[in-house]
């Protein structure tokens, strides 16, 4: 009687306390997407099979389309600050990747291979001419993907601190699977993602690692990246397969067969960016690099005008 009593009195406090990191991780989703930051009246959708992808479509000109970092909390808002600048001279795109941002987030394993699709199909149906493309951090390693696959969809490949091509062949190792499964639950899995992607936790990052200069950090750039953070039905899956290597791909080969032009702009205070050229340029000879003063890995936010100048005199 007394094991019994024991077992239910567990049991009512194990149900408890789900109900309540439930109750507190359901809370956080409604605080964090309350300001409305990501609203856009230009707001444009492409139906893709995987999901709605949310894009913007501004100026005139040749096309140049933009990819945000791979990171849970980053989408098309890492833009905002070039995009002014580009749309003076470009018709610009500026696409949240499936499981970003206001586009959908289904609950599934995240590919590389899957972004490329994505990348192709959409300048194949939304764009309809070659285009130029600009990426940030890890999500270079799908540009240099899609146009070793498709060259003729690609014109120039601008490629703002990208990820080293050691770092891009890392794969999912022995213990990713039970890492996955973990971070996919409901609710340990959710607490866990909400605790990474808490508000101060992404104005710290923006900051420390981010930022040349932390006072160029705005508060609302946090509040963006924080509601992009939680927006969607499964926010945490993408989170689960980038932390898991699921995203990754070995880049290598592929770059050594592109013949497009592809440019590195790396932030000064990259605490790695004379290795990461010199690692692309053994791959491809070819690849031009330039650094952008008193800039750390958002050059494109801390100084766009440079930027700007950058990929229009190229």
């Amino acid at each position: 009687m007394k094991t019994r009593n024991k077992l239910l009195t567990m049991l009512l406090l194990s149900t408890g306390a789900a109900g309540s990191i439930s109750l507190i991780n359901k809370t956080i989703r409604i605080f964090a997407a309350s300001r409305h930051i990501l609203e856009d009246s230009e707001s444009l959708c492409f139906k893709w099979r995987f999901g709605n992808i949310h894009y913007t479509k501004r100026g005139n000109g040749k096309p140049i389309l933009l990819i945000h970092n791979l990171n849970a909390c980053f989408c098309g808002y890492e833009w905002k600050e070039l995009e002014r600048y580009l749309a003076e001279s470009y018709t610009v795109y500026t696409i949240d990747l499936l499981g970003f941002g206001r586009s959908e987030k289904p609950n599934f394993t995240y590919t590389n291979y899957l972004y490329v699709q994505l990348l192709s199909d959409f300048i194949k149906s939304e764009i309809g001419h070659r285009t130029n493309i600009v990426t940030s951090g890890i999500s270079s390693s799908i540009a240099i993907m899609a146009c070793s696959s498709s060259p003729e969809l690609f014109d120039q490949i601008f490629l703002i601190n990208p990820e080293s091509v050691v770092e891009s062949s890392l794969y999912p190792g022995k213990n990713a699977k039970l890492y996955k499964f973990i971070l996919d639950t409901p609710i340990i899995g959710s607490l866990i993602y909400n605790i990474a992607f808490s508000r101060s936790r992404i104005e710290k990052a923006l900051a420390a690692d981010y930022f040349y200069n932390p006072y160029s950090m705005h508060a609302r750039y946090a509040d963006a990246f924080y509601e992009a953070a939680h927006l969607g039905k499964s926010p945490k899956s993408v989170f689960a397969s980038i932390t898991c290597n699921y995203t990754r791909c070995s880049i290598a080969n592929a770059l050594k067969k592109i013949d497009n032009s592809i440019c590195i702009i790396c932030g000064s205070a990259h605490p790695a960016n004379k290795e990461l050229i010199r690692e692309f340029k053994n791959c491809n000879p070819a690849v031009e690099a330039y650094i952008i003063q008193k800039s750390k890995l958002l050059p494109h936010m801390e100084k766009p005008a440079d930027v700007y100048n950058l990929i229009k005199t190229i």
